[in-house]
């Protein structure tokens, strides 16, 4: 029996890269892995890592090369349909764009063609802002039909207040959840990252 076809869709917030890799081994087992990468990202190396060392991990850890570009996006909807899509990480920057229904990178454009199939688009959003300019993004996407968030905390309220990062490890069960149209609750996670909430 075929895997379920799942996008695993990654942009620039690369402090996060590592909690991601660790939940697609899981995700692997079950899920058929389609990696999708924004171009900025595809790009840019940074003191988290070179670029082409995490294209040549999420490769590897997906088993198809990654979808770098808009032309490459496009069939995901119509004609390469899969079953859910997650961004993960998604950024302030990502958001506003999906909110605002701007497609200009291969992780918007997949967003784009993916919903045009009335399947789930799932966020696990990761940024400085996320209780300032980004507020409004996550409102707007809360209200948005077929969108599904991954439970996400304050990473640190001392030293950066504002910021907002999903818990990751809760990435497959929030699949799971939203694959059978329910979000996962509650979507603000108070205690340890891992720590599995009380209410599904």
């Amino acid at each position: 029996m075929a895997k379920p076809r799942i996008g695993i869709a990654l942009c620039g917030s690369y402090c996060t890269y590592d909690k991601l890799f660790s939940q697609l081994v899981l995700l692997s087992d079950k899920y058929e892995l389609v990696p999708i990468m924004s171009e900025t990202a595809a790009a840019t190396d940074t003191r988290f890592g070179k670029a082409s060392d995490f294209l040549s991990r999420l490769e590897s850890l997906c088993g198809a090369k990654p979808v770098c570009s808009i032309a490459e996006a496009e069939p995901l909807g119509p004609a390469k349909p899969m079953e859910a899509l997650i961004i993960a990480p998604c950024t302030g920057n990502t958001m506003a764009k999906l909110n605002h229904g701007i497609t200009d990178t291969a992780v918007t454009m997949a967003a784009k063609a993916h919903l045009r199939n009335s399947k789930p688009l799932i966020i696990a959003f990761s940024t400085n802002d996320a209780l300032s300019g980004s507020a409004p993004n996550i409102a707007g996407l809360l209200n948005r039909k077929n969108v599904y968030i991954v439970p996400f905390r304050q990473d640190d309220p001392v030293k950066k207040p504002r910021s907002l990062v999903a818990d990751f490890s809760q990435i497959p069960r929030t699949i799971a959840a939203a694959l059978s149209g329910v979000q996962m609750q509650p979507m603000l996670s108070y205690g340890a990252e891992g720590e599995a909430p009380t209410l599904h």
